[in-house]
């Protein structure tokens, strides 16, 4: 999988554990495509401060997803509900994860 696809998909789930600015350098750069300068600029910060706060945050939701494994169990249940026959019973669980 696509290493930046892997880091949203593991924001999903840890997101909320971040600062609220930690949140926005993180969607700038990852959900909206905004460089590192751009994201420096609008803040009033600079590069090198976004650089190192997106790595942190990387680097901690990986270290998350080793500890809780929220993610890998959440393909393991889509793999499960994908075998059920019940298509309605599909879409209640699928609501849940």
């Amino acid at each position: 999988m696509d290493r930046k696809l892997y880091l949203i998909n593991l924001y999903d789930y840890y997101g909320d554990l971040f600062t609220t600015k930690q949140q926005e350098y993180f969607s700038d750069y990852y959900l909206n495509d905004l460089s590192l300068s751009e994201i420096a600029e609008n803040n009033g910060v600079s590069r090198n401060a976004i650089h190192g706060q997106l790595k942190n945050t990387t680097d901690k939701l990986e270290e998350y997803e080793l500890i809780l494994k929220l993610y890998e169990k959440g393909l393991k249940l889509r793999e499960l509900i994908n075998t059920i026959n019940d298509k309605e019973l599909q879409k209640k669980l699928e609501i849940l994860i």
